[in-house]
């Protein structure tokens, strides 16, 4: 637990509170109406998340001596974050039956997928060899899923009616109740042009549920997802039924349990647009990877507040190290986003995630004899050295534990019992003999491994975008950040390496500083001609995109309307993706007018076009002889909320405090245990300076300084490590 301030007993006004549901530990960040902030963690409950995010609210409050009853009722704003959504479709569990009905011919495009999706989710050196990997499992079995013969053509042409087929819809419909299905999605090719067909579809379905007395829904791709390339949309619709459904059940546990405990505000949802949803939303499906996106847009805010204008984004949980790039304080989007080796078709901010965390499982292959970390993870189990779980297989929360690096009695401020015996033992038995190594000597081989994996994907993912790491500041956090900084930070060269003082509740922070927001895509082919005048195009082009837009509108307000927000409230914001004609990849626009209704107001949207890419690709790229065309157009609805305010704080001077100092003990570093000496991570003062081997510990994680490294603490309670000349 870490507080914004010097004086918890000092009366305090929570006004809004901020939910990371991770895979191993729940964070919550309350912040008063000052700005000021505490910040409370406590383990995943993946069962009823709610109960882990009452727990880790209380141990938030305690610092400012209140309770959720006492803090709840003045709540103003509620922001949730987790993974049990991306959980299901990992797992391939979920708690309903999902049926399709598709264009005939198409039965087998999950089963088919592409071959980007066959390799994603998987080791680079195990994509170039096709016998090392295989596609994934479908979220639906073929038996569940049933042809309608209809078509529409790419330009919204019909070619084969469907009121000629209307028995098939019946047909599919009733074998699809026989096996008892709860959902039915419906998905026909191009009907993001033309969707007359999907909407004749869910009548007659609807007709036959209705006959049959069956509590079944009918969805549409063309009103959640009416997006290009029928794979990704057709994934996301099912992951839609398959997964957001069912996950409503879980938010609205968490909206019950603020109720319950005097709360009167409604919960909103982390989408990965970068804005926050209400958890009534139509399109819920967006919220699948919504704990990391808190951590980009944390980053942002975090980045425009302090002058940082270029940040690459770490954060290590249980299970996973997430990465993302910021340039000039914004983020790239992503229209075709992998997740849960599934192409989806929704906006996401572009991140990398790769499966190593500190719950990751470590074993020793037998065939090479060498260490393997993960994928799987021991989530909220955490490791062996937790001796109320039942995990039997070394994790590399073990290998800290085993160093000398985490206190036994300090794990999660004490609530979780660790066993440093039992982790020594565990990993001798199952990493030390197997390859005739002392148990030290293994451990810190495999922290070794990893921070060279996240050093090596770190690099990947900077120099891959065509930057160097000099031009970053590099932000880490999450409850395993501090631990590994200095180690995957070593030699890449970043221009300064920070770690906030509320590294561990970072994503929390980044939702509660995340604007309410609804976002709608609709692809497009609207052609602007090089030939044509301004004016010629402004009346055909020019106002095709205008009332796609202001479809677009109409959406976005149903939404706000449904927490009673109206359009003054909203500020609209409105992008295009564009290329030249005949091109294959499209640039995001965001455009500088909310119509193209005059020659004038087009000819600036092309005016940008042009600037972006030149941006992108240089001059010489440039070919508006070429035409234009408009592939997509999106409108945002953004509702500004209360954001939470940095701390600054005077300078104090280099030497700790004598209460921050809490003990000297033996730690593992580089083959030699050496006199470590322990600090409390939040007593320090701004100012401050240490010099490694030392270990700060805090409530909610553990800041690891090795030798021949130096951290101070600034003003706004951020640590600069840096290493020693």
């Amino acid at each position: 637990m870490a507080s914004s301030e010097d004086n918890p007993s000092e009366h305090h006004n929570a006004e809004t509170l901020s939910i990371d549901a991770g895979g191993t530990l729940t964070d919550t960040f309350l912040m008063d109406s000052n700005g000021e902030f505490t910040v409370g963690k406590a383990k995943t409950t993946p069962d009823d998340e709610s109960r882990g995010f009452i727990k880790s609210s209380r141990d938030a409050l305690d610092s400012w001596d209140l309770d959720v009853d006492d803090a709840f009722p003045n709540l103003v704003s509620t922001v949730y974050s987790g993974t049990a959504m991306l959980n299901r479709l990992v797992e391939r569990e979920s708690e309903v039956d999902v049926g399709v009905l598709t264009t005939g011919g198409m039965e087998d495009t999950l089963r088919m997928g592409r071959g980007r999706q066959s390799y994603t989710g998987f080791s680079y050196s195990d994509r170039l060899h096709v016998n090392t990997h295989k596609h994934p499992e479908p979220l639906i079995p073929r038996n569940r899923i049933r042809g309608v013969r209809e078509r529409i053509d790419v330009k919204g042409n019909e070619l084969i009616p469907l009121e000629e087929y209307e028995d098939d819809i019946r047909e599919g419909v009733n074998d699809l109740l026989d096996q008892g299905v709860d959902e039915i999605a419906v998905m026909f090719l191009h009907s993001y042009q033309e969707d007359r067909h999907e909407q004749r579809t869910k009548e007659v379905a609807e007709e036959v549920i209705e006959e049959r007395d069956a509590d079944t829904t009918v969805m549409l791709s063309s009103e959640y997802y009416p997006t290009l390339k029928e794979l990704p949309r057709l994934n996301t619709l099912v992951a839609e039924a398959f997964a957001a459904e069912p996950s409503r059940q879980q938010l609205t546990r968490v909206q019950e349990s603020v109720d319950d405990h005097g709360g009167e505000v409604g919960v909103r949802v982390m989408a990965s647009h970068g804005g926050t949803i209400d958890i009534y939303a139509n399109e819920l499906a967006r919220t699948l990877i919504s704990g990391p996106i808190g951590g980009m847009i944390g980053a942002n805010y975090f980045g425009k507040e302090l002058g940082y204008e270029n940040l690459v984004c770490t954060d290590i949980g249980g299970t996973s190290f997430d990465m993302g790039i910021i340039i000039d304080n914004d983020w790239k989007i992503d229209y075709s986003p992998e997740m849960a080796r599934l192409l989806l078709s929704l906006p996401m901010v572009n991140m990398d995630s790769v499966g190593s965390g500190t719950g990751s499982y470590v074993r020793v292959n037998p065939t090479f004899d060498k260490i393997e970390l993960g994928p799987e993870s021991a989530g909220d189990q955490v490791g062996v050295c937790a001796t109320e779980t039942d995990v039997e297989t070394v994790t590399v929360t073990d290998c800290h534990v085993a160093l000398g690096w985490i206190d036994p009695e300090n794990f999660l401020g004490g609530d979780m019992p660790i066993s440093r015996e039992v982790a020594e033992e565990a990993i001798k038995e199952q990493v030390a003999d197997k390859l005739d190594m002392g148990v030290y000597e293994a451990a810190e081989g495999v922290i070794k491994i990893l921070e060279n994996k996240l050093q090596n994907d770190l690099e990947a993912v900077v120099t891959g975008e065509g930057y160097a790491p000099s031009n970053f500041k590099c932000l880490s956090y999450g409850g395993g950040g501090p631990v590994h900084t200095a180690g995957y930070t070593e030699n890449l060269g970043f221009d300064e390496v920070l770690i906030p003082e509320w590294a561990a509740g970072f994503s929390a922070f980044g939702c509660g500083a995340a604007d309410y927001e609804y976002r709608y895509d609709q692809t497009t082919s609207i052609d602007i001609d090089a030939g044509l005048s301004m004016e010629e195009a402004a009346k055909t082009a020019g106002e095709e995109l205008t009332q796609v837009w202001k479809n677009l509108e109409g959406k976005v307000e149903d939404e706000f309307a449904k927490s009673d927000i109206g359009l003054d409230e909203v500020e609209f914001q409105y992008n295009i993706l564009g290329q030249y004609q005949g091109q294959l990849n499209s640039i995001d626009i965001r455009s500088p007018v909310d119509r193209v209704d005059t020659p004038e107001k087009l000819e600036e949207l092309i005016d940008t076009f042009e600037e972006g890419y030149r941006r992108q690709y240089s001059e010489e790229a440039r070919s508006p002889e070429l035409g234009h065309t408009i592939t997509q157009a999106s409108v945002r609805g953004v509702r500004d909320v209360v954001k939470p305010e940095i701390p600054t704080e005077g300078l104090q001077g280099s030497e700790p405090p004598e209460d921050a100092y809490k003990e000297s003990r033996e730690a593992y570093w580089d083959g030699v245990w050496i006199e470590t000496d322990v600090y409390d991570l939040h007593a320090l003062n701004p100012g401050n300076e240490l010099s490694g081997p030392a270990v700060l510990e805090g409530e909610a994680t553990t800041y690891i300084v090795p030798p021949d490294y130096e951290t101070s603490l600034d003003e706004h309670r951020v640590h600069h490590l840096t290493r020693e000349e």
